[in-house]
This record gives structure tokens, sequence and C-alpha cells, in this order.
């Protein structure tokens, strides 16, 4: 029997499932796309029905089919240089500010940044860009960049390092040329240098921060997919992991601004965890 789409009490047990387990809430109007997308695993595999794939992602067995499951069902589209300000304040204002304290004596020489919900990287590589267009200023550093995502199939991507036009539409020529090097047809990868300081990690964010503190942390079109609980559990976990003095760079449509009273507010995507 051809399977169209999930009956409510399937699409009810896998959408509790995806938010137990991430804390995204599938609405009752995406029951077909997250139809479509279920669909193709079980096509993938060796399961006659929704039930029975439901029933095998959640026995001991399934563990492993769970990243490919999370690789279907969200979202990992991802582009550099997205909402250009951001990477203007990034690459401008926040270092110069941190050079300033290095070279007072205020801050050691290092920073440590963090994406949130990386998807395939590009921003995670897009810090990465910024700070080796300040590489002259910030020699000697010790810098890491941290991206992380709940789909592995999305982090290995990540850590590939390929990226297709799409992703690139913002990136000028001069930027591609110095940065990435291509590898085929309407494909880049990111240069050995640009990656260095890069390493991507599963994590989910409705736990604890993976090795904080982090002087600047990118949360962007992420927690747009979270209900209200959710989200306050990841914005704390966020706000811990802020360094005293560190930025939370948020995205427009995550949602949050309510939740974010423990900041200081700069302007409508930079929070500040003030120094007490």
């Amino acid at each position: 029997m051809e399977l169209v789409q999930l009956n409510p009490q399937q699409f009810e047990r896998f959408s509790d499932f995806i938010y137990g387990k991430s804390g995204i809430r599938i609405p009752e109007n995406k029951l077909t796309l997250l139809s479509n997308r279920i669909r193709k695993r079980l096509k993938a595999g060796d399961w006659p029905d929704f039930d029975a794939y439901y029933d095998h992602l959640t026995s001991l067995r399934g563990a492993r089919e769970l990243d490919y499951f999370f690789d279907a069902v969200t979202t990992n589209e991802t582009s550099f240089f997205r909402t250009p300000t951001h990477f203007d304040w990034f690459g401008g204002p926040f270092l110069e500010d941190l050079v300033t304290a290095t070279r007072l004596g205020k801050r050691p020489r290092s920073l440590r940044t963090w994406s949130a919900g990386c998807a395939s990287g590009a921003e995670a590589y897009t810090m990465a860009i910024c700070l080796r267009e300040n590489a002259y200023r910030l020699r000697d550093w010790e810098l890491s960049i941290l991206g992380t995502d709940i789909s592995e199939a999305a982090l290995e991507m990540a850590r590939d390092g390929v990226f297709g036009d799409r992703a690139m539409e913002n990136v000028s020529e001069k930027r591609r040329k110095r940065f990435f090097r291509p590898v085929e047809a309407d494909r880049w990868k990111v240069r050995t240098e640009v990656a260095a300081p890069v390493t991507f990690e599963r994590q989910n964010l409705l736990r604890a921060a993976p090795s904080p503190p982090y002087d600047c942390i990118f949360i962007r079109n992420v927690l747009i997919y979270f209900d209200e609980a959710s989200k306050r559990r990841a914005v704390k976990h966020l706000v811990d992991a802020l360094a005293p003095g560190g930025f939370l760079v948020v995205g427009p449509s995550e949602g949050i601004y309510a939740m974010l009273d423990p900041l200081k507010r700069h302007s409508a995507f930079l929070y500040e965890k003030v120094a007490s």
C-alpha cells in the first residue's frame, strides 16, 4: 500500500518524540512536510510503514538511525555572511574592542566563539573569515570557533567544508579567491588556514553548553522552531555559557527578546553579558 502521509495519531507520536529529543515543536500544519521527510527514511531503509519505523527509532536498536532521522526532519540550509551587518560588527567593532582591551592588559590574547545550531557550517566559517581578515591584529592569539548542531549528517558536511553557489551568494569574488578553492563546477572548499580554528560537535541546545565560557555566541534562525518552554531552557544555557562581557548575536525571528533580561541590549540583534 502506498504510504501517503501520517495519520493524526502517528503525527502526534513523531512530533512528541522530536520535541522530547530536541525541543523543536512541529505544528499541525506541517503534517504533510513531516510525512514527506519521514517517508524518505522509510524508502532508504527496510521499514514497511510509519509505525514500524517509529518502533525502531524509539528502540535501543534505533540509536544509529537518530542521526539520519533528525537530518531528514530538520532544516540545514545555511549561507555565508547571512545578515551581513552581524558580521560587520563581529569583524569590526567587536574585534577592535577586544584588541584594545588586550593591549591595555584587561584580557588575555584569546577568543572563543560558538555558532549554535550551525547546520552545515557556513556561519562558523564566516566567523573564521572575519578572523583571517584581522590576522595581523590577532597574531599570536589563541583562536577557537565551535560549531554545534543536533544533526550529525549536517556536521559531516560542515567538517568537509565544501559549499555550492547558493551558500556562496554573499561571498565577494575577492573573498572567494582568498578564502576558498574551487573543487568542481559550482563547488567551493574552505581553505585550510580558514578552517584551522574551527571544530564541530554534536550538541542539543536543551543541554548545557560544551566547554564554556564563550566571548561571543551566534544563535540565528534556530530557536524559531522551539516552543516557549524550550526557548527559555535553551536561552538559559546560552546566557550561562557567555563569559562576563561576552556577546550574544540573535536572529530577527528567534522570538526570544523577552527572555534576554539578564543581558544588556545594544541593538535588536546584539546583547551583552555585563561583567558584575
